[in-house]
């Protein structure tokens, strides 16, 4: 079955950065669109950024926009989220997320994924 393991997670001060990836097996990479998501206590999960199949489409939630960058490599089937000049708010468990696409477009929805990651811990101190 399709597995997404997340990794990349920790503390970093305000201002500072962290990369995560997302590892997926099991299913045919460069056939999913890919997106990442998070998750902050009492908080539902939100979008944050997605990426298409050939990682020519991108979109960002508008908290991130600026601050954030996905791609992927799929050669190694895996995805990226970089995350630059993070501020305490962006503190949250960030969720990898996939599903098949049949065309080169983004999503949006939580709703629109099929697979996901079991999440990273993300804190960012003031």
């Amino acid at each position: 079955q399709v597995q997404l393991v997340e990794s990349g997670g920790g503390l970093v001060q305000a201002g500072g950065s962290l990369r995560l990836a997302c590892a997926v097996s099991g299913g045919a990479f460069n056939n999913y669109a890919m997106g990442w998501f998070r998750q902050a206590p009492g908080l539902e999960r939100g979008f944050v950024a997605t990426i298409s199949m050939s990682g020519g489409s991108t979109s960002y939630a508008d908290s991130v926009k600026g601050r954030f960058t996905i791609s992927r490599d799929n050669d190694k089937n895996t995805v990226y989220l970089q995350m630059n000049n993070l501020k305490p708010e962006d503190t949250a468990v960030y969720y990898c997320a996939g599903r098949i696409a049949l065309e080169e477009r983004t999503y949006y929805s939580r709703s629109q994924y099929a697979y996901w990651g079991q999440g990273t811990q993300v804190t960012v101190s003031s």
